[in-house]
């Protein structure tokens, strides 16, 4: 025993002193754990934002990779940018790009639809847009509408206008309704908006465009048929927005009625709508007259 050592104070035994070593453990448990707090939502962050700049090589494995459709929508805006920046090098992903139109997922041929818009003196990119302006899925049609008008191109005029009405969605199966929403609920692509039950089984409904419940077309608990009308969307402000200004430029004497009714600011959401509106009927005017 050394001289420092007291008989009535021994040093504890090993198995006496694992409170420490416990204590250690957790405050690096607790650490490691608020790290992981931190992380996960940035690395969902930077796997789904599609700012996050992509090299060459990366665009090109991204639009060949069909079983990763976010990873072909991001390249695409990557792609949007450099058109807009007049980079002519993304001019070899092109003959993809016109092939997406007929890609098998809605979204792609929606980003798609707005991409070519951005290149309107591309004849290819003018030719895909006029099959996807008549595509089954109302979004893309929209955006393929819009994007025509920059080429000078008229044909997407009915589907156009119509973005400036209510919209009526129609029920994707046949059963017995039960409604999720009341009328003022605001509502987007892929908003739940009822559920429609048949054969004991439930199969959701959402909606596909964007707006504002105006009103249901059906009693909760009736039976309803395919195709049939379940509610009445009003237009959203940025898809009035959008028609109004491509109405600017194609606009036709018989589409004022439609244009006017934004023109009043009491009935816009927005003023900017209001002030769109009333230049988009301005100039419908002065070509008809």
């Amino acid at each position: 025993m050394s001289a420092d050592q007291s008989p009535e104070a021994p040093s504890p035994p090993a198995a006496a002193k694992p409170a420490a070593s416990f204590g250690g453990r957790w405050t690096y448990l607790v650490i490691g754990l608020a790290l992981l707090f931190v992380l996960m939502p940035f690395l969902f962050w930077n796997a789904t934002w599609f700012g996050r700049p992509l090299t060459d090589s990366q665009i090109t494995k991204a639009l060949a990779d069909n079983s990763h459709p976010r990873e072909i929508q991001h390249a695409l805006t990557q792609i949007e940018g450099r058109i807009e920046a007049g980079d002519p090098s993304v001019k070899h992903w092109y003959p993809k790009i016109v092939g997406l139109a007929y890609h098998p997922v809605d979204e792609i041929r929606l980003t798609d639809a707005w991409v070519m818009g951005q290149d309107n003196k591309s004849e290819d990119f003018h030719q895909a847009l006029g099959v996807l302006v008549a595509d089954p899925q109302i979004m893309v049609q929209r955006n393929a509408a819009l994007s025509l008008v920059r080429f000078g191109d008229a044909s997407g005029h009915d589907v156009i206008v119509a973005m400036l009405r209510p919209y009526d969605m129609p029920s994707p199966f046949a059963g017995t309704l039960e409604m999720r929403l009341k009328p003022g609920d605001v509502v987007n692509p892929g908003t739940l908006v009822a559920h429609v039950s048949s054969g004991g089984q439930s199969r959701e409904v959402r909606s596909i465009v964007p707006g504002t419940l105006e009103t249901w077309r059906g009693a909760n608990g009736s039976t309803v048929a395919v195709g049939q009308p379940l509610v009445t969307l009003a237009p959203a402000e940025g898809m009035v927005w959008e028609a109004l200004r491509a109405l600017y430029l194609i606009g036709r004497a018989d589409d004022l009625p439609d244009v006017e009714r934004f023109a009043d600011s009491a009935n816009s959401t927005a003023p900017r709508v209001a002030r769109q509106a009333q230049a988009t009927a301005q100039a419908i005017r002065s070509r008809s007259s």
